[in-house]
């Protein structure tokens, strides 16, 4: 059995961004990753994926990432690798947590390796897992083969015949503009509205702070313009970012409105019409959290209870890297960091009460 302080579950940017504030503590600690390698989690998504971030906003604390422009899916990969070795963080790879729960020694966490005991547990893993698609998507003809953004890769999955990307946003408008260059391209869904400046200019780059800013201190679940913001995004996802409607435009791919249905096993839109020759369905509608293995009395509605990734009514398990946890920036790399210190003055006052008592949440 092995005994820690505190043990963290995904050895992602939020993981080992708390690692790194533990580390810096001396906190007894360990970090649990379920893939073979730290930074899987980005190599195991499509081969073109490029961050919206500069340099400056795409590092964690302490270790600036060694590229001089927004980094490639396969560099963020190999520097989340790095930042691991260079902090010497205790993450233990192939780890697969199966079951946390709680009894009188504290947090049981179970995996395929064995189990842990620890006095806290902090969540930094599992946020976007579960492919979320539309209950009609069993009804297609079993001949279109039908992809999930999250299992997307490249375009030699594409079968023949045109492409459907259904989802309009960020991933989807990639995905639709890749597709484009081969492939008869249908892109479903609703504008999500887009960022007037190309992100990649140095108008973009003198842009980026001042967003960074306003997503991180003014977008917060503090403000009443922040909660605003929040609900919104909430429902709809957020602004296309480096996709314009120029571009899909002169990419050839043509827009239409919701799909809402199966005829004959066709998708239909909104308005009745039946797109024949679709050869590939890519779902980009989004996905859902994967906490399953929490075997805890926190949920409501599917979702976890908590209140700045404070974990409701069971002291001691916390999370880091929600959705919207904070502030808008709180899922992304620059909102992760203010987020892991505030859980880390938590997880300080709680060893100065004792796991026991009831959490007062510090709303500093």
């Amino acid at each position: 059995m092995n005994r820690f302080g505190t043990v963290v579950i995904g050895g992602g940017q939020a993981g080992l961004v708390m690692g790194y504030h533990l580390r810096r503590r001396g906190e007894d600690f360990v970090i649990l990753e379920g893939h073979p390698r730290v930074g899987d989690s980005w190599r195991r998504r499509y081969d073109s994926l490029r961050l919206f971030s500069p340099p400056r906003y795409a590092s964690l604390p302490g270790l600036p990432i060694p590229v001089d422009d927004c980094p490639t899916r396969d560099e963020m990969g190999d520097y989340l690798e790095q930042y691991a070795a260079h902090f010497e963080l205790p993450v233990r790879t192939g780890v697969l947590v199966t079951r946390v729960s709680r009894d009188a020694e504290g947090f049981r966490v179970e995996t395929d390796d064995g189990e842990f005991l620890a006095d806290q547990v902090i969540v930094a893993g599992g946020s976007h897992t579960v492919p979320r698609r539309p209950a009609f998507a069993s009804e297609l003809d079993p001949a279109i083969r039908q992809l999930h953004s999250l299992e997307y890769r490249s375009p030699e999955q594409f079968a023949d015949g045109t492409v459907l990307v259904v989802g309009a946003a960020n991933s989807g408008t990639d995905i639709a503009l890749e597709a484009a260059k081969t492939h008869r391209t249908l892109l479903a869904g609703r504008h999500p509205g887009q960022v007037p400046v190309d992100i990649d200019s140095w108008r973009g780059h003198l842009m980026v702070p001042v967003v960074m800013f306003v997503f991180r201190h003014v977008l917060t679940r503090r403000t009443p313009l922040g909660r605003n913001a929040i609900a919104a995004m909430e429902g709809h996802g957020v602004n296309l970012v480096r996709n314009k409607l120029a571009h899909l435009e002169a990419a050839g791919v043509q827009q239409l409105g919701r799909i809402e249905g199966v005829r004959d096993g066709q998708p239909t839109t909104a308005d009745g019409e039946v797109l024949t020759d679709v050869g590939t369905v890519v779902w980009c509608t989004g996905s859902d959290p994967d906490h399953s293995f929490l075997d805890l009395p926190v949920f409501e509605g599917g979702r976890v209870r908590h209140e700045r990734g404070i974990a409701t009514g069971e002291p001691g398990l916390m999370f880091l890297g929600l959705d919207f946890q904070f502030a808008v920036a709180s899922a992304t790399i620059q909102g992760l960091d203010r987020d892991a210190r505030y859980l880390l003055r938590q997880l300080r006052q709680n060893a100065l009460r004792g796991a026991s008592r009831p959490v007062t949440v510090d709303r500093r």
